[in-house]
């Protein structure tokens, strides 16, 4: 964005929701543009797809800076809080369950993320699987200082399917 003399974004002025989420191409214009809408616009909702801090983006063995951060820009800069819409809100266990009609209980939530996988089945009545083939390690998950725990966990999924299967 322009930030010489005079330099401002333009923004519209309907925008009525700000949705952010990872974002490869985040930009300073991008966050000015969203900190516009949601603290100059009435009413404009300011939506999180996630929180996560850190995601594995490729094969290199590194944590990469996942959406929490870009969510976490926003907050930072508008001093609001998100409706969080993706894991661990409850809004998407409860859309599918209207949808399909299944009980809860019956459901085995498998992920490999201990705050939003694991946390998403155990607030929301599911069963839950932690295989440590992403962010969370086996260490993270036996530490003491670590409240979520799963009923089960694996190292892969693929530890899921038996030999010989295809």
């Amino acid at each position: 964005p322009p930030m010489g003399p005079g330099g401002r974004v333009e923004h519209d002025p309907d925008v009525g929701a700000v949705v952010v989420g990872f974002d490869r191409h985040v930009n300073y214009y991008k966050i000015q543009y969203a900190q516009l809408c949601i603290n100059v616009n009435d009413g404009c909702e300011f939506i999180a797809t996630n929180l996560d801090e850190v995601a594995h983006l490729t094969d290199a063995p590194q944590e990469w800076a996942a959406g929490g951060s870009m969510v976490g820009a926003i907050k930072g800069c508008t001093g609001r809080e998100p409706t969080v819409v993706g894991k661990p809100s409850p809004l998407l266990i409860e859309y599918l369950e209207e949808k399909f009609g299944f009980e809860r209980g019956r459901v085995c939530m498998v992920g490999d993320r201990l705050d939003t996988d694991v946390l998403f089945g155990t607030d929301n009545g599911l069963r839950t699987l932690l295989v440590l083939s992403g962010v969370t390690t086996e260490e993270m998950l036996l530490s003491l200082e670590n409240k979520i725990r799963p009923d089960a966990y694996a190292d892969t999924i693929k530890d899921l399917i038996p030999e010989g299967s295809n």
